[in-house]
């Protein structure tokens, strides 16, 4: 991606890209929704990280969101 994007838009971009990795759809139980897995029932607890691998793909984690309420995009070096 070229273009910076908004914390939405990176949200939703991150979702269509695993979905059409996996030929559009994923099947998950429906506790992946409930609060234990998300959190606090919104995925509030939770963000994000990207990180670009040596071979070319990005590794996709699930971390501790900052204490701080900031929207911002970091990028990880994961190839160490």
């Amino acid at each position: 991606m070229s273009v910076p994007l908004s914390p939405p838009d990176m949200s939703h971009a991150t979702l269509i890209a695993i979905l059409m990795h996996h030929g559009g759809s994923m099947d998950l139980p429906a506790s992946a929704f409930e609060a234990d897995a998300l959190g606090d029932g919104r995925g509030a607890h939770h963000a994000v990280q990207l990180a670009p691998l040596d071979d070319g793909t990005v590794r996709l984690s699930v971390v501790a969101r900052p204490p701080v309420r900031c929207f911002r995009t970091d990028t990880v070096d994961a190839s160490n």
